[in-house]
Formats: C-alpha cells, structure tokens, sequence
C-alpha cells in the first residue's frame, strides 16, 4: 500500500506549478506514492504546456478520486482563480491568497488523516502579506495551523543535515534569541528529525554562534554562556552531541561523515552551506543543473516537507525551471510517512 501525498502547488505566479508538473513526469514516483496535487487549474494547464509534458489533469473533488497511474495528475482547487488572475513573475494578493488557501487545505487533510504527508512548493511571502496573511512563511503556518510550539526547520541534501535554531528574523534579534533553552530544544529536535529519517542514535553537531566559536571568549560570550550548557544538559539526556563547534568548519566535517545532522544558530549559517552543498547552475545558459535539497519542519504533528528553493518569479512560465528539489521532497515525505505509518490508500 502506498501513502497519499498531498503537493501544495506554491503561488501560481511563481515556478511552483511548473516544477510540481515536471516532478510528476517522474514516473517512479508513483511506484513510491500516490500524489494528489493541491492547487490552480489554470496555472498546471500553462506549465503542462509549456514544459512539454503532455500529461492528462483531472479536477477531483475529494482525496479518494486521486489517481495512481503515471501520467495523470488529479488535483484540487479550493480556491479557482479568475481567468486572467495570475501573470507569471507578478506578484499579487490573489496568488498570495490561493497560495494560502492550498497550504491550509494541505494541513486540514494531513490532521484528518486522509494524506500521510503534505509537500509544499515555494509561496512568496510579499504576495501573502498583500492578501492579509502576515505569515514569515511555511513553517509559521504549519505551526499556527497545528497548534505547534516547539518546531524547528531542517534542511537536507544528501548526507548534509542542518536545523536551525533560529530563522526567519533579523540577525540582531537571532542573536538574542540563541538561549540555552532554545539550543537544547533543537538538539532535542534534531534527535527526532534523524530517527524519523532513519538515523538512530545520530551524531549531532552543534556550531557556534561567533567566528571560531568565540576563540575562548575572545569574540564573545554566546558560546560559554548559552550553548555549550545545552550541549551538556543534551549530553546528560544520553545524545551524541559535539560543540559548540567553529562554524566555518563544521559543515565541512558533516559533509566528511562525521556527523549525521548540524544544528545552526541562524538562517543563513544553515542555508548557505546547504545550497551550495546541493545547488548547481550551468553559467552558459544559466540553467540549474541541479536543486538538490528538501526542508522540512521538525516538531509538527503532520509530515511537511518542501522544495528549499523559493518562487524564482524571474524564471516563471519559461521553461527553466528544474524539478529536482521537488522530486526529493517528494521521496522524503514518503520516507518519513513510513516511519510513521500514516494514511494510505
């Protein structure tokens, strides 16, 4: 028996539909899992085109029409645009609002049990804010939706494993935030996210927040002050923790194998090591050659997973966009969804 997956299309003005299209011309996809796509007629009528594929849609109006042969894609609607609402590369409180109402419609099925897991593609923040949503961005809806407290978003591209301590605000307010209750929390996090991908008694790393981790306090007090008590109070609770550990090179040593996942103080510290580990672009053409890397969001009740590249509105309704990233988040949703035994059909 296969999962039912749940694809949340993205903002339809963006390259979400296109690479959801080109993800679902995989067909051993559909060998791993049964996807029901969530999101505009319109838009996957346009990238359908456009990109070649020559699949067959088909508008359903429940989770139990949702097709298992390669080459269809079933969707839902819930929020039909007009015709003419969406322009590709434009943002606009329209596409910010079915972008919206997709995602919500993704979580009523995942807490219902109807899906096992509900995959995103990438929303535009401006365009939810327009439509009256002030959400900083998936994570924060899922929480909300779900009642969610402690989460934490990880990022994944092959053996690369990071989880953020902080995210989405401003560096100044990361820096205040990173306090030994927090810290502890994600490693406890982290623990989670390896054993739901697989990974028992994983090796987490924890870096620094300073350069050198603070060279013993030459460059600030974080380190001694806030992370390194999480890292023993984690330790006492029986996890393989390390740090805090320089940050400039303890990716480097993840990727080297010897840790299974990294805890980062802040946003960029995590994202920038984990697109360059998993993003290539072809400077002649300038094509992605490759998007590898999937996020997901660590602490929820429901399975979410996305694609970790955003709605790129300068490449929308080109043809250019690679699916690459979509297609892993699909087989980690699949993966985690196993390990938890969720809804199938």
């Amino acid at each position: 028996m296969k999962p039912m997956i749940a694809i949340t299309m993205g903002d339809p003005a963006g390259i979400g539909a296109e690479v959801t299209v080109r993800a679902l011309t995989h067909r051993a996809l559909y060998d791993i899992c049964t996807p029901l796509v969530i999101g505009s007629a319109e838009a996957l009528a346009d990238a359908n085109r456009f990109t070649g594929a020559g699949l067959t849609l088909r508008v359903i109006s429940s989770p139990d029409e949702a097709s298992q042969t390669p080459g269809t894609i079933t969707f839902l609607d819930p929020a039909p645009l007009a015709p003419g609402a969406y322009v590709p590369g434009q943002v606009s409180a329209a596409c910010g609002d079915a972008a919206f109402s997709y995602v919500v419609r993704g979580i009523e099925l995942a807490k219902s049990g109807d899906v096992a897991a509900v995959v995103t593609g990438p929303i535009n923040k401006e365009a939810l804010n327009l439509a009256g949503y002030h959400f900083d961005g998936h994570t924060e809806i899922f929480a909300q939706f779900t009642h969610t407290k402690n989460y934490a978003m990880l990022l994944a591209s092959g053996n690369l494993r990071v989880i953020h301590v902080t995210t989405h605000v401003s560096l100044r307010q990361a820096c205040d935030l990173v306090r030994t209750p927090r810290v502890l929390e994600t490693i406890r996090l982290a623990a989670r996210a390896l054993s739901e991908l697989g990974i028992r008694n994983g090796r987490i790393a924890v870096a620094g927040l300073n350069p050198h981790s603070s060279d013993n306090g030459l460059f600030g007090e974080e380190e001694a002050r806030e992370i390194l008590p999480a890292v023993e109070a984690a330790r006492a609770e029986g996890l393989d923790v390390t740090g805090p550990v320089p940050p400039d090179s303890v990716f480097v040593r993840a990727l080297g194998g010897e840790f299974d996942i990294v805890v980062a103080m802040y946003h960029d510290q995590g994202h920038i090591p984990l697109k360059l580990a998993g993003f290539r672009m072809d400077p002649a053409t300038g094509k992605y050659t490759s998007m590898s890397g999937i996020n997901t969001t660590i602490g929820l009740p429901i399975i979410r997973t996305s694609v970790d590249h955003g709605t790129a509105f300068d490449r929308a309704g080109r043809g250019v966009a690679n699916e690459g990233s979509m297609v892993e988040a699909i087989e980690v949703a699949v993966q985690m969804a196993k390990a938890r035994g969720g809804a199938i059909c």
